[in-house]
């Protein structure tokens, strides 16, 4: 008898390969069986009319903070996630300096939009290294695998403190400080190095990450320990500013060392180097030798506009600053008010950060790339659909009637701003990217940007607008499955994983594709201290199961946690185990 079957369903291996109907067998964490009429399970799903499909890998999250505390992992468990890899762009929170610990939690505030209340009430910090920060994740079960990434922040402020703040270059001793503390986080079951090197990304107090002041010796010194230990992602989220010749280095690093580098490539108004000119100077340097893989989203990385998420298209007005940090109560009292409604849409941005004002002001009067959201929102609209079209046909102007949206349900209204990987109203230009071996599904950034984004429901966003909705949809279900299973996994050397073969864990969906639809976002206030996030589930996950264990049914978590901390790469089972899959 096997503990679980899973039966009748049609079976989408995450190889590419064509879907046929089979039951699936489980015996402890492991795929035991793949056949027809497989004996009796202690427990059976009924996969009949359902797909079947390896557990999804995300690979670009930020629970860094939220891994110590929480073992539900929502909002990426709620979207048939059952691995993840954190400590990305360069941010978390070790090895940490019992001095620095405010300081690493403003660095994640203020680049991930993490609250700093939730991360200082919920954090314990038992730990200091980067090797006891994994000690400490290890206590915790989860309903899903987490690994981490040994973030350049950290590491920076460690060696270096205050001269760090101060944008000092470091001495010889500090980079080789730097590279040892990243070589024993690999060697005690780190999956990679990650650094930033963007002015998307700073802290609360408005410093850019520590990434971006590094040097190339100290870049290439670690990449350098990385080839010591023989395993290792390189990751980098940049602006990629020519000048700064990033593919140069990246390409040395990878080829001198033998390290993979993946870097988040993003089409950007804000960003000097052109998409397609970024994934141009990657294959050069590719054809050169190095292993250098673009991250790529699946859809625009849109912010959600609101009253309550933490920015809207009157947020840079002076009356909205004078009331920022009053309670929720008072604002909406406020925002009742005829009068104070008129004058917060007649006045004028103040500039809040130069180096981001442009955005501030596209989110502001760009009415034509705003979105009204709503049940059944199209994450690729059309012009008809946007603020400036709707108001056009509602004969108002376009600020009051974004005013009017953001207002409804009691203030919870919410705004799309499509503002990265968004070009000339579609999608068109992921297209081949997606396609690419040399691109990965990416940048879902489940855990961050609470009050933003809420894209760690990029997977569910791949069934149902890629595969799905064919009018718009590209890519065929075996090749979408293929891509957020296998081939995310083996990004960082989890070949354990990814697919459905005999011998594999038993991280599985079972899943109504025709159901398959993402809900609408809303704001909880369910982080420790009171922290606010956006948060989005979906219809159509009829299980969801880790290790073997039936951890999520009809989006509604179970209570078992068999997931916990991934050390280092995980070995296939061995080539005889996939031969008999079909058994």
């Amino acid at each position: 008898m096997f503990d679980l079957v899973i039966r009748g369903g049609t079976i989408v291996d995450g190889n590419g390969g064509t879907p046929y109907k089979a039951d699936v067998g489980v015996t402890n964490d492991r795929i035991a069986a793949i056949g027809e009429n497989l004996g009796a399970g202690a427990k059976e799903i009924d996969a009949t009319g359902k797909i079947v499909t390896p557990g999804f890998v995300d690979i670009h999250t930020h629970y860094d903070g939220q891994a110590t505390w929480d073992s539900e992992m929502a909002p990426s468990s709620w979207h048939g996630v059952t691995t993840i890899v954190m400590g990305n762009c360069g941010v978390g929170f070790a090895p940490a300096d019992p001095k620095k610990r405010d300081w690493l939690i403003g660095l994640m505030e203020g680049v991930e939009d993490i609250p700093g209340s939730a991360l200082a009430e919920g954090m314990t910090w038992n730990w200091e290294s980067f090797p006891e920060y994994l000690d400490a994740l290890e206590e915790r079960p989860r309903t899903i695998d987490i690994a981490a990434q040994v973030p350049h922040g950290a590491v920076r402020a460690y060696v270096m403190g205050e001269r760090d703040e101060a944008h000092e270059n470091p001495t010889d001793t500090d980079i080789a400080r730097m590279a040892q503390i990243v070589e024993d986080g690999l060697r005690a079951g780190a999956l990679g190095f990650s650094t930033s090197r963007t002015v998307l990304h700073k802290s609360v107090d408005g410093e850019v990450v520590p990434g971006t002041n590094a040097t190339a010796e100290e870049l290439l010194a670690i990449g350098a320990a990385m080839g010591k230990v023989g395993h290792g992602v390189f990751e980098l989220s940049s602006d990629l500013v020519p000048e700064w010749n990033e593919f140069e280095w990246m390409g040395d690093l990878s080829r001198d060392n033998k390290v993979p580098v993946t870097f988040t490539a993003l089409q950007s108004p804000i960003k000097a180097m052109p998409f397609d000119e970024m994934l141009k100077q990657m294959r050069e340097q590719n054809a050169k030798g190095a292993n250098i893989l673009a991250q790529v989203s699946m859809r625009a990385t849109g912010l959600i506009l609101g009253f309550q998420a933490s920015f809207h298209p009157f947020y840079a007005k002076p009356s909205w600053q004078a009331i920022l940090d009053k309670p929720w109560e008072e604002k909406w009292v406020l925002l009742n008010d005829p009068e104070f409604k008129a004058k917060l849409i007649s006045e004028q941005n103040v500039v809040l950060d130069p180096d981001l004002q442009m955005v501030i002001d596209l989110m502001t009067f760009a009415f034509n790339m705003l979105y009204e959201m709503g049940e059944g929102f199209s994450y690729e609209p059309t012009y008809e659909e946007s603020i400036a079209g709707l108001a056009e046909k509602a004969g108002m102007d376009p600020a009051e009637y974004a005013y009017e949206v953001l207002m409804r349900n009691e203030g919870n209204g919410f705004i799309y701003f499509p503002l990265l990987n968004w070009a000339d109203g579609n999608y068109n230009f992921l297209e081949e990217p997606l396609r690419s071996e040399d691109c990965v599904n990416s940048l879902s950034d489940g855990g961050a940007h609470c009050g933003t984004i809420c894209d760690a429901a990029a997977s569910t966003f791949m069934l149902e607008h890629w595969v799905k909705n064919r009018a718009r949809g590209r890519l065929s279900l075996e090749y979408a499955i293929q891509r957020q299973c296998r081939d995310t996994a083996r990004v960082y050397g989890l070949n354990d994983r990814g697919v459905i073969e005999t011998g594999y864990l038993a991280d599985l969906n079972v899943i109504d594709l025709d159901a398959i639809k993402l809900g609408e976002p809303w704001v909880a206030a369910d982080l420790p201290a009171g922290g606010k996030r956006l948060l989005q589930k979906a219809d159509g996950y009829v299980a969801t199961i880790k290790s073997g264990v039936v951890t999520f049914a009809d989006g509604q978590m179970q209570g078992p946690t068999p997931g916990g901390l991934i050390r280092g790469p995980q070995a296939a089972p061995g080539a005889a185990a996939g031969q008999a899959r079909r058994a």
